[in-house]
């Protein structure tokens, strides 16, 4: 039988099924045909385009959970493409950027209009981050019952986004993480919580969250974090075993390596690693999802567990691990094509703290529904 693509000479990491060998990859009409090995001869006959990536990594398609993609109308917004399959990421879920008010808008504008598979964590507040960065200062601007409403509309929202630093909320205290709860409850779906500087004092804001929340900036390094003095909050311990789950979310303040290494000492480490990438990050600290993953190397990761930290960690946060984030077969022909350059390299977290690294991730190729793409 034919088939679209055949992509040889690959060593292909699939976490979901426990893949890190060489394979070659079919695909067929923009789905996965068949994970076989390069041994399998004759299939190349069958092939109406080849793709050799000899010395190359091959991935799910690389997703990036915490992300601001939004930029004709949130200031801080980028192109989607270009974080996304321009970069190597297949999927990008915009972190609250759009409201119920906004959302329309935030489809038209951005998830029609690009490559990427771009998904949402919808924001409470009606605008958004569109008018402003202190949306939830006042109440009345939030908006559940019509949240609820675009949730309906909407499958592309995946979860409801609150952000619970002091900056945000003036005085608001925790009913906006309150209401947020609520309606996540009764929709089903998760929230992502963002935390800075307090108040509200973080135990507080984990003592709301169910099993399956995301707690994004989990790594900050500003006062109110998930440590007091050299010991890991209590409640921090307690929300790991509840089951929420600690993302990155780098940003421009909001990744501290001596955070991040502090809970390896205390054996905790992040369930997913997201970017939180806008226009004013683009082009440093954080650059790119690769690079970001390039950072965890460094910091004694494994290169499967930060695959697995971009695919089918994100993939079942997002209830979506049947669709996205891994390689099986039938799946949509999402994938990653990346190198892994060694050397001695240097890298900066989001408080200006350089450390070194020996090796380095670069998008080569996106293969988008069977597509492929070159990285830029």
């Amino acid at each position: 039988m034919a088939f679209d693509l055949l992509i040889k000479n690959g060593m292909v990491i699939d976490p979901i099924s426990k893949i890190h060998r060489k394979y070659d990859i079919a695909v067929d009409a923009g789905r996965i045909f068949s994970i076989h090995c390069p041994e399998d001869f004759g299939l190349e006959n069958s092939a109406k385009d080849m793709l050799d990536v000899q010395g190359s990594l091959v991935t799910p398609g690389l997703i990036d959970l915490h992300t601001h993609v939004f930029p004709d109308d949130a200031e801080l917004g980028i192109g989607a493409d270009l974080v996304g399959v321009q970069q190597g990421v297949t999927t990008l879920v915009d972190a609250g950027s759009a409201g119920a008010v906004t959302f329309p808008r935030f489809v038209t504008n951005v998830v029609e209009k690009n490559t990427t598979q771009v998904l949402a964590w919808i924001n409470i507040a009606g605008d958004g981050l569109c008018s402003g960065r202190d949306e939830l200062s006042d109440l009345t601007k939030l908006d559940k019952e019509n949240v609820a409403e675009r949730i309906g509309q909407y499958p592309i929202i995946r979860g409801i986004k609150v952000r619970m630093s002091s900056s945000v909320l003036g005085n608001s205290g925790l009913e906006p993480l309150k209401i947020a709860k609520t309606l996540s409850r009764e929709v089903g779906l998760p929230l992502m919580v963002h935390i800075g500087n307090g108040p509200p004092e973080l135990g507080d804001i984990l003592d709301v969250l169910d099993a399956g929340d995301v707690l994004t900036h989990a790594f900050h390094g500003k006062k109110g974090g998930i440590f007091k003095g050299d010991e890991i909050l209590p409640e921090v311990r307690q929300a790991l075993k509840r089951g929420i789950l600690f993302d990155v979310g780098h940003g421009n303040s909001s990744f501290s390596v001596q955070t991040l290494q502090k809970a390896q000492r205390a054996g905790i480490k992040p369930y997913s690693i997201s970017t939180d990438i806008y226009l004013a990050n683009f082009n440093g600290p954080v650059y790119s999802l690769t690079t970001t993953l390039s950072k965890f190397l460094a910091l004694d990761f494994s290169l499967d567990e930060v695959i697995a930290a971009t695919t089918v960690a994100p993939a079942s946060i997002l209830g979506m691990e049947h669709e996205i984030g891994s390689l099986q077969v039938g799946r949509i022909a999402d994938i990653s094509i990346l190198t892994i350059e060694d050397g001695v390299f240097e890298f900066i977290d989001a408080e200006n703290k350089t450390f070194k690294g020996r090796q380095l991730l670069q998008a080569k190729f996106t293969i988008k529904a069977g597509k492929v793409l070159k990285c830029r």
